[in-house]
């Protein structure tokens, strides 16, 4: 079976292990004051680490909680068996499994699988994306005033002044509206597929944005850090839009208080 093939197929397998599970996630371990790791992370992580060792035993694997496997051969998978995992843990059905496919330094192939909703979420560079086999493309909302954004707030929100509530304020204040689901893997996945028009986070890993940022691209979105440079999954900023709006999102994230709101008197 091809790398798709087989990354198509742990996908699926990994999320129906999460849908049989949901609302009993076992034992929870915290790693810090919001971060937690729930049994059905680690499940699921096993199964897809097994998986890949078994069909490509000479390819690494970075995923979100387990030690690296390095490797010579250039060959790299990056995972995520559960971005949603608060979600997870609290019953609330917005999660996935995310994985990603590096050769090379570059991320070719990106899957995401949301197993409530039936969605498989998948691209390759240079041939699109699509859902469900079927193609999906950006939005062409025009203008930020008129569009629907997503964020999510970093797990260190309680002591760093860097915790994104500003970004959040003034967006708020420009943006039709925002949403924060929980999960980075499916926001920009709906940024993928036309039903968010934006979506910037901080501090993410490389596990949270490999595959969905193949899929944003190859939808035909912008991807960035906060400044307009290059996208890298290794770096600490996410900027994601349809494009069209990208320019208005970059000036928003320019301002470093949270804008005042003017308030017509009376």
């Amino acid at each position: 079976m091809d790398i798709k093939g087989v990354a198509v197929k742990i996908a699926r397998e990994a999320g129906l292990l999460l849908k049989e599970n949901l609302g009993k996630a076992g034992k929870v371990e915290f790693k810090g004051a919001v971060n937690i790791v729930t049994e059905a992370d680690r499940k699921s992580e096993a199964l897809i680490i097994e998986e890949i060792q078994s069909n490509f035993p000479d390819h690494g694997i970075l995923s979100e909680e387990s030690a690296e496997i390095k490797a010579a051969s250039g060959y790299k998978w990056i995972i995520d068996p559960l971005d949603g995992t608060t979600n997870y843990a609290h019953g609330f059905p917005f999660f996935c499994v995310s994985i990603g496919f590096e050769a090379s330094g570059k991320v070719v192939l990106g899957v995401i699988y949301d197993p409530v909703l039936d969605e498989l979420f998948v691209a390759e560079d240079g041939k699109g994306a699509a859902l469900n086999g079927n193609p999906i493309h950006v939005s062409k909302t025009g203008s930020l005033d008129r569009s629907l954004l997503a964020t999510g707030f970093p797990y260190d929100l309680r002591t760093s002044k860097e915790n994104n509530l500003d970004h959040f304020s003034n967006f708020t204040l420009r943006a039709q509206a925002i949403r924060r689901a929980g999960s980075a893997a499916l926001d920009l996945c709906y940024v993928a597929s036309g039903r968010f028009d934006g979506y910037w986070e901080m501090r993410l890993r490389p596990w949270d944005v490999a595959a969905a940022s193949v899929i944003v691209k190859e939808a035909g979105g912008t991807i960035t850090d906060f400044k307009g440079s290059p996208f890298s999954i290794y770096g600490h900023e996410c900027l994601a839009s349809n494009g069209l709006i990208h320019d208005e999102m970059l000036g928003v994230l320019r301002k470093k208080t949270p804008a005042a709101k003017k308030v017509k008197k009376p």
